[in-house]
């Protein structure tokens, strides 16, 4: 009767402590089939094949794309605009302010007269930078609303028209100037994102000749 009781005794704290589980014979367990990655647990009735994601995990709305769009963007592009015009801003402002002041010695004034200078520069890039970003990301919601289709046109398109309104106030020559240089940036730009597709075409198209 000891041996039975202390038998249940250890039962139970090795079912408490998991270590009390019904063990299971070579000749049960060599029914159980593999399925490629480890054998099936005789303690799940599932096969593991089916719990292997080979899709999404994300639902997405009927409709919606997989890649955000241009408005969605829009929001991130100017606002990394408007913070790296006042990174920039401020090292050249501390740039100018230390060479601007470069006879005076160390004292408030010139603490004050260098901050002044950062403050307006970098408040300077980030407003230029952020207004390019604006008129960018207006010309291309607008030009991929009105064509209905999201490709390098409108990337190109949108640079190029925001060069031309950004220097409109300098003439007809700074309009031909601010077009050229956001044609050749928002060429470069597309250019780049498509520079593996390219090199692949044309490796492709090399092999088909030998």
């Amino acid at each position: 009767m000891d041996n039975n009781n202390s038998g249940g005794f250890k039962g139970g704290l090795g079912g408490l402590f998991g270590g009390g589980a019904q063990e299971y014979s070579n000749t049960e367990l060599a029914g159980v089939p593999l399925t490629g990655m480890s054998p099936l647990s005789p303690y799940l009735n599932v096969d593991p094949r089916y719990l292997v994601q080979d899709t999404d995990e994300f639902i997405l709305p009927t409709g919606a794309n997989k890649t955000r769009g241009r408005f969605e963007l829009a929001f991130f592009t100017i606002g990394g605009c408007c913070m790296t015009g006042a990174a920039f801003g401020t090292l050249n402002g501390i740039r100018m302010g230390l060479k601007e002041t470069r006879d005076m010695g160390w004292s408030k004034p010139r603490n004050v007269q260098i901050l002044n200078i950062v403050t307006k520069q970098g408040a300077s890039w980030a407003n230029t930078l952020g207004s390019v970003a604006l008129l960018y990301s207006v010309f291309g919601v607008a030009i991929e609303k009105v064509r209905g289709a999201e490709d390098d046109i409108n990337t190109v398109a949108a640079g190029t028209l925001t060069g031309m309104l950004f220097k409109s106030t300098s003439g007809l020559r700074g309009v031909a100037r601010g077009g050229l240089a956001g044609l050749a940036l928002s060429g470069a730009y597309a250019l780049y994102n498509n520079w593996d597709n390219l090199t692949g075409s044309s490796s492709s198209s090399s092999s088909r000749l030998y």
